[in-house]
């Protein structure tokens, strides 16, 4: 995603008219205890820096390459990417203007997928604020009984506004088309600026909606969001969507973190995010995994806990953040990531988030979180031994070059990687 252009001065506004009023003068709260929900990652010993990596770290190259899974697909600006998880073997690929396409995952002819369902209506994007648009889908975990998906996007009936929604597939179609006319939104959430939305919507082992949503925009943080959790910028939402609780469209799981903070939003389950592009759980150890999109001079890879504080903006990565007067050296309440690598020609500028490989057509691969880099084009395989809370390898894979855009799995554990680059392309990784 394009990185944000600079800027010093500070915004107050309050966010009107959604699930949560910016209180820029509240106190930042501390994290809650981060307890474990289902799998809980042991804390890192150390960030490890992968331009100066320490002798264990495995960094030789993986004898794997990407290929075009699907070389006569074009679906212009590939965002998402997902089965359905209801046994079909579907595989959906989302346009960022809001077409969600369809097709057999194994159908690696396909030319002409056929329209799951158009959203584009309700979205609006534009290519001077490409960090807007159809950024997050997932489906119910019983979609094959309740036909029930779930989208973040921003809205075309007001500027700047990000829209959680629920929409069902048409009635009498089998499950085989979405129904834009059957939305209901669950919240929407008004951004100070086009840039920082984050987007990934994803199901957590638990059943409970994940969404990750970014700091609102600009440099440095202005609003503090990312340290205000009477916010919701700037964190990791999670929500239950079979319930209803207190007026709202959705129930709030008990044991988030902020749930009996008088003062903090319920909805929240990690803070100090800066603009998260893509985060997954991993279907065999159930952690979730995110990728923070860094500012002046860093990018990172995280794991998340509940109640986790991930430092944005006191810190950038591993390094105390120094540009709005309010950086922070390493305290125990704020969690470093696993790894970090600096703004560099030889790593990139802006990260984006993987999965961990689970299928079967590249077996080396299984139990490595796969991820990129937007600017540089370049992949990497990285191995996390959760026995000891420490990277051991972080492998780089031979890969087109062009920008990262996202990378997406399908319900046989295939992780798929994308660009909007020659007409949205969509690339696989196979043994060399």
């Amino acid at each position: 995603m394009q990185k944000p252009h600079d800027s010093r001065s500070l915004l107050r506004r309050s966010l009107l008219g959604g699930v949560v009023t910016a209180c820029l003068t509240a106190a930042p709260l501390q994290a809650a205890s981060p307890e474990a929900v289902t799998a809980t990652p042991k804390p890192s010993a150390e960030t490890i820096n992968l331009a100066k990596p320490p002798e264990s770290l495995d960094v030789s190259p993986m004898p794997v390459k990407t290929v075009e899974a699907y070389p006569n697909l074009r679906i212009s600006r590939p965002v998402i990417i997902t089965g359905a998880g209801d046994g079909s073997g579907r595989l959906f690929v989302a346009s960022q203007t809001g077409e969600v396409y369809v097709f057999d995952e194994n159908d690696q002819d396909v030319s002409e997928p056929e329209l799951f369902a158009d959203f584009s209506e309700l979205v609006t994007y534009k290519d001077r604020e490409n960090e807007e648009g159809f950024l997050g889908m997932a489906f119910h975990p019983k979609f094959k009984e309740n036909g029930l998906l779930y989208a973040y996007f921003t809205t075309s009936d007001k500027p700047h506004v990000s829209v959680l929604a629920e929409f069902s597939t048409v009635k009498g179609s089998n499950n085989q088309k979405g129904d834009p006319s059957s939305m209901r939104e669950l919240m929407r959430i008004e951004q100070p600026f086009w840039n920082h939305n984050g987007g990934t919507v994803a199901f957590g082992p638990d059943g409970y909606l994940y969404v990750a949503l970014g700091d609102g925009g600009k440099a440095n943080d202005p609003l503090q969001s990312g340290q205000d959790p009477s916010q919701l910028l700037g964190s990791i939402m999670r929500i239950d969507v079979d319930k209803r609780d207190n007026g709202k469209a959705y129930g709030i799981p008990a044991d988030n973190p902020f749930v009996d903070k008088s003062d903090a939003q319920p909805e929240i389950y990690a803070i100090g995010i800066r603009n998260i592009w893509r985060m997954a759980f991993d279907s065999k150890t159930d952690l979730l995994w995110a990728a923070d999109v860094g500012q002046n001079d860093w990018e990172e890879v995280n794991l998340i806990r509940k109640g986790g504080n991930y430092g944005w903006s006191l810190r950038e990565a591993n390094h105390k953040f120094t540009l709005n007067g309010n950086g922070s050296d390493a305290r125990p309440d704020l969690i470093d990531p696993l790894v970090e690598y600096p703004h560099t020609d030889d790593w990139g500028k802006s990260v984006t988030g993987g999965a961990v490989y689970r299928g079967t057509q590249t077996p080396m691969l299984d139990g490595y979180y796969l991820y990129g880099d937007y600017v540089s084009g370049k992949v990497w395989a990285l191995k996390y031994d959760d026995s000891t809370g420490t990277v051991t390898e972080n492998r780089p894979i031979e890969a087109s070059g062009l920008p990262v855009f996202t990378f997406g799995q399908t319900d046989s554990g295939e992780v798929l990687v994308s660009t909007m680059m020659g007409g949205g392309r969509i690339y696989k990784f196979v043994k060399k």
